[in-house]
């Protein structure tokens, strides 16, 4: 297993097993804060929610979640083998946001919050099918198809449902808007290329070297008079 998908594989099971433990308790406002409300996004600027809808998956719906880990670790890993971490890490993001941003222009003023991983996952099935397009895969284990042909199925799935089943209670415009970064992504590869998230430990690195320069900068100005020497008249 790679290190970005066993890190992204934690931090959604972990995130999934606090949401079991805020719903028996009673506690069902994790849903309305972190996922993707169009309304409060469009309306109330709650932009976290871009990202923080990713890691949320519907309580109790084993399928979900277990539907997306899977396809994180089948097609995840080989992406992350043949891009490296850094590159895979900043195609995830941009996926999964560009989905919740199809999202909120299909249903700008919906109160009905958005959770899961399933946009940047598909984006990594598109991805999957442009790099490896005659690569197997058998769907339920059972029945092999070209990862090209599987691709282009589920977009054409994903792009009638987002027609025609709006009120199906699934986002279906995440997993086309997935699918269309993730394509936006490898045809312009250039343009993303300088792109980085922003890095805690770089950021507190950063932090301490502007402190120890004031403080060299304060010490330089009240020694420097000590070391010079008086001018002769």
């Amino acid at each position: 297993m790679t290190p970005v998908v066993k890190a992204l594989l934690i931090a959604n099971v972990g995130t999934f097993t606090f949401q079991l433990l805020a719903a028996s308790m009673a506690q069902t406002r994790l849903e309305q804060i972190f996922g993707l409300t169009p309304y409060d996004v469009t309306h109330n600027f709650f932009l976290w929610q871009m990202v923080t809808y990713m890691f949320l998956h519907s309580t109790f719906n084993w399928f979900h979640i277990g539907f997306n880990m899977l396809g994180l670790w089948m097609f995840g890993s080989a992406l992350e083998e043949h891009w490296g971490s850094e590159r895979f890490a900043r195609f995830y993001f941009i996926t999964g946001i560009g989905a919740g941003i199809c999202s909120v222009l299909v249903s700008w003023n919906s109160y009905v919050p958005i959770v899961g991983a399933s946009g940047a996952i598909f984006g990594i099935l598109a991805a999957y099918g442009i790099l490896f397009p005659n690569q197997l895969i058998y769907v339920y284990f059972v029945l092999p198809i070209k990862a090209k042909w599987l691709v282009l199925i589920m977009g054409l799935i994903a792009f009638w449902s987002t027609i025609y089943m709006s009120h199906s209670g699934i986002a279906h415009a995440a997993h086309l808007g997935g699918m269309i970064f993730g394509w936006l992504y490898l045809r312009n590869w250039g343009a993303f290329r300088g792109f980085r998230f922003p890095s805690p430990s770089a950021w507190w690195a950063k932090r301490q070297q502007e402190r120890r320069r004031k403080k060299f900068s304060v010490y330089y100005r009240t020694t420097r008079g000590e070391d010079e020497e008086p001018d002769e008249e």
